[in-house]
């Protein structure tokens, strides 16, 4: 196989916690790569020979990001929710339900070519790797076909059908559950890798959670959650019990929570263009990582409560507004969110891992936040090969 030698590059992050530093940076570095995964790290004096070099003009590099919460797969949008909310109205989730409606009406094609198009989004914005739930169809037929198209576009697929009790169940929770984690599960395990429910005010409480997620751990998948949300509650303390990989949001903590994921291997994986675009408090990532706890950011992308595709614009934000430093922010979108997806071959830069990575157009990381708002990612590399960006000087 041919070998591409990336190298001139001004600082790369490789988050192996073998090179120095929380972000194992390395100055004036190359890396090889052959055949979609990397061969060699380092310094560029010590480069090994290649096939063919790539100079990337002093810039920094960082692993592409992995966004490991995301809602993908529906029709329609909501912006005049968006505008209530902008005048005062406060969030509730209860907009879901006009997703859904769009999304049951919608044909298949129309939901690939939304989905697709947000993928290809996010991979020019430097996201590559994306983790996509269902639950906007919350039916056995539209919940298969979402999951259909989550398929056709990531390895790292959610079944959601507990996001929240459609209409027609109104007055018939139970019976929602039950088909929730029966006939609605049987036909959605075969795509998914993930089972999730939204523990939270106005969608599901602690026990019915609980049955949803038993039976899809029981069925094959691996649990993550929503929870604490929209205020205190049961959530991360269950996702932490059923060794959920991440419990996600994570708005409202008491010290038990915080303890709870302390001592666990359960990622907080937090979103702060939920809390951007509800105006809602932020979650306070400072308090969970001097607590210990593995902090992941992800975009929450979705068309009521976080349009937004951008990792960098949620790095700006976690470092602004949530108390994280850039290296900590940088981290926590990239290795944190491999954390978050049980992933060990992602959002790192070493030996033997994907040859996933974003270049950007600035001499270092704590531009992403330094400069918010500011298109700078250059050139995006997937499984070994330029996906997207500028030609560069050979």
């Amino acid at each position: 196989m041919v070998t591409v030698l990336l190298d001139d590059i001004g600082l790369l992050v490789t988050n192996d916690p073998e090179r120095d530093g929380p972000l194992g940076e390395v100055r004036n570095a190359a890396v090889l790569v052959e055949g979609g995964v990397l061969r060699w790290v380092g310094p560029a004096t010590s480069a090994p020979v290649a096939d063919s070099r790539v100079g990337c003009g002093g810039r920094a590099v960082l692993p592409g990001f992995v966004d490991s919460h995301a809602h993908l797969v529906f029709a329609g949008e909501r912006a005049e929710e968006f505008t209530a909310r902008m005048s005062g109205r406060p969030y509730d989730a209860g907009g879901i339900g006009a997703t859904v409606r769009e999304t049951r009406a919608a044909p298949d094609e129309v939901l690939h070519a939304r989905a697709s198009a947000l993928v290809a989004e996010m991979l020019a914005g430097g996201t590559t790797t994306v983790e996509i739930k269902s639950g906007y169809g919350l039916t056995v037929r539209d919940e298969g076909r979402s999951l259909a198209v989550a398929a056709s576009l990531t390895t790292e697929t959610t079944y959601l059908g507990a996001h929240v009790v459609p209409p027609e169940y109104a007055g018939r929770r139970d019976d929602y559950v039950d088909l929730v984690r029966g006939d609605m599960l049987a036909a959605c395990a075969p795509a998914a890798r993930w089972v999730d429910v939204f523990c939270d005010r106005g969608a599901f409480d602690a026990e019915e959670s609980r049955a949803v997620l038993t039976a899809g751990i029981a069925a094959g998948l691996s649990a993550r959650l929503h929870a604490n949300q929209l205020g205190p509650g049961p959530g991360v303390r269950l996702g932490v019990e059923l060794g959920a990989a991440s419990v996600d949001h994570c708005t409202h903590l008491t010290e038990e929570d915080v303890a709870a994921l302390a001592g666990s291997a359960t990622v907080a994986t937090l979103l702060p263009g939920a809390e951007f675009s509800t105006r809602s408090p932020y979650p306070d990532a400072r308090r969970l990582l001097d607590a210990g706890v593995t902090v992941a950011l992800a975009t929450d992308c979705n068309p009521g409560s976080s349009y937004t595709s951008s990792m960098a614009f949620c790095v700006a934000l976690a470092v602004r507004d949530m108390g994280m430093t850039p290296a900590e922010a940088v981290w926590a979108a990239t290795a944190g969110g491999a954390r978050a997806l049980l992933r060990d071959d992602v959002g790192v830069l070493r030996p033997g891992a994907r040859a996933d990575l974003t270049v950007l157009d600035a001499p270092s990381y704590v531009h992403l936040a330094y400069r918010p708002g500011v298109p700078l990612v250059r050139e995006v590399w997937k499984d070994g090969r330029p996906v997207s960006g500028h030609a560069w000087p050979r």
